[in-house]
C-alpha cells in the first residue's frame, strides 16, 4: 500500500486509502464493484511543483489501485491538479463542474469518467477519505 503514496502528492494519500478499501472488500463486494464500474481509470495528477504522478484504478479485472500507468488500455485518462483531485475526493467539487471549468480534462471515454465520482463516494462510505 505504501508504494501508492508519493511525496508531494496529497492525492496519493486518498488513493492509498482507496486501495485499502478495495483490499478490505470481500470477493463478492469486489466482484460487485467491478461489475458495476467495469473499467479502468488512469489518474494523472500535477502537484504544486509541476511534477506529474500517475495512478490506476482498475475496476475491470483486479479491483485494485496501483501507482503507475495502466497495464492495459484505460477506458479514460483523467488529468487534473492534485488540489482538484482532493476537492473531488472530499466532495467539495463536482466532477462535471470541474470539467466545465477546465480544472479536469479527459482522454478516452468521457462518459465513463463520470463513474469515478460513484467509486470515490462508495469507498468514502467504507473509509474516511
Amino acid at each position: 500500500m505504501s508504494t501508492i503514496k508519493a511525496e508531494g502528492f496529497k492525492g496519493s494519500e486518498t488513493l492509498a486509502a482507496l486501495a485499502a478499501v478495495f483490499d478490505s472488500y470481500s470477493d463478492e463486494e469486489k466482484k460487485a464493484q467491478i461489475k458495476k464500474t467495469n473499467g479502468i481509470f488512469e489518474i494523472r495528477l500535477k502537484n504544486a511543483n509541476g511534477e506529474e504522478g500517475i495512478w490506476t484504478i482498475d475496476l475491470k479485472t483486479t479491483g485494485s489501485v496501483y501507482k503507475g500507468e495502466s497495464k492495459s488500455k484505460p477506458n479514460v485518462t483523467i488529468l487534473m491538479s492534485d488540489e482538484t483531485f482532493q476537492q473531488l475526493a472530499t466532495g467539495k467539487l463536482d466532477g462535471q463542474k470541474a470539467f466545465m471549468t477546465g480544472k479536469l480534462k479527459t482522454k478516452g471515454n468521457m462518459m465513463f469518467a463520470t463513474k469515478l465520482d460513484g467509486v470515490l463516494k462508495s469507498a468514502k462510505a467504507k473509509a474516511k477519505l
